[in-house]
């Protein structure tokens, strides 16, 4: 099996658990307080390993507190730097209520910047597809990202648009669903149904989906929590029954479950049943405080 490039940010998640999001001029008491190695691409690539999938985490480090805190989980996993950056890493403050909801408080530093000229020293013969997040997308180097996709069309696209779809130029978001690969698929979208609806402009699940599939010519997956997730393959649309979870908090399931997909995928399975075993993984994610799994959950 030949490595999926993971492109994108690691970033300290300081994880603050709340009794309910703050009003304006409120003063509350947080419940707990910790700090997690987390990230969109780290979390994937996370989960792309945790299925013996091959890939590389193409990630920068800055320096500062954080920057220093993920090289040190780099260092303690044997992962070395993909490109070391004067500017600073930022963090994302997560602010997690009592039922395990999320919602997030981002500051981007140099972990959210990319460059073509930092990919020169890439395997590309064992390599056959790249991740991508819509946040770094957004950000200014993001045409960067979409420059390097253009250049690599014998690369599958795997594309997560993210919470701040709408934020991300049009401009952008339409080149990156009209990019086709050498076997003439457009990105494989995985969002979640708020995303989706939001995007689309469609009151209904099913005409988001139609919606989105006309524009990459591909399958996509569409998460809705405990409810599981929506797949939209060959013109129809499938619902996949959640797992019973017991929720800790929801940071990084999206992530898990989008890295079990693609591993899936690439092991030969069939998209219902990536879909099945994905929810599983994003299951168990929720079940734990952070967003890595050390061990694959029994039953797979």
């Amino acid at each position: 099996m030949k490595q999926t490039l993971v492109i994108g940010s690691t970033v300290v998640d300081v994880q603050l658990g709340v009794p309910a999001i703050p009003r304006r001029g409120e003063d509350v008491n947080i419940l707990s307080s910790e700090y997690r190695i987390g990230g969109c691409a780290y979390n994937v690539y996370k989960a792309l390993r945790l299925f013996d999938s091959p890939a590389q985490l193409c990630s920068p480090v800055g320096r500062g507190i954080f920057g220093n805190m993920v090289r040190k989980r780099f260092e303690d996993e044997g992962l070395i730097p993909f490109v070391s950056l004067y500017e600073e890493n930022g963090c994302c403050y997560c602010l997690i209520e009592p039922d395990g909801e999320r919602s997030f408080l981002s500051h981007h530093g140099a972990e959210y910047l990319f460059s073509r000229s930092w990919m020169t020293g890439i395997n590309y013969p064992d390599t056959d597809s790249v991740f991508i997040c819509g946040l770094e997308v957004e950000d200014p180097t993001g045409s960067e990202i979409i420059e390097f996709v253009y250049e690599h069309p014998e690369l599958e696209l795997f594309f997560a648009p993210g919470p701040r779809i709408k934020h991300i130029e049009g401009e952008k978001m339409e080149r990156l669903l009209a990019r086709r690969d050498i076997n003439g698929r457009g990105p494989l979208l995985h969002l979640n149904k708020f995303e989706a609806l939001s995007y689309s402009g469609k009151r209904k699940l099913s005409e988001a989906a139609e919606f989105l599939a006309a524009k990459t010519e591909n399958s996509l997956v569409i998460t809705l929590g405990e409810q599981g997730c929506y797949f939209f393959g060959n013109h129809n649309g499938h619902y996949v029954p959640g797992i019973s979870a017991n929720v800790v908090d929801t940071v990084g399931a999206g992530d898990a479950h989008y890295g079990a997909l693609i591993s899936c995928l690439k092991k030969g399975m069939e998209l219902e049943e990536a879909c099945i075993v994905a929810n599983k993984i994003g299951a168990a994610v929720v079940g734990i405080s952070g967003t890595v799994l050390d061990s694959m959950p029994a039953g797979l």
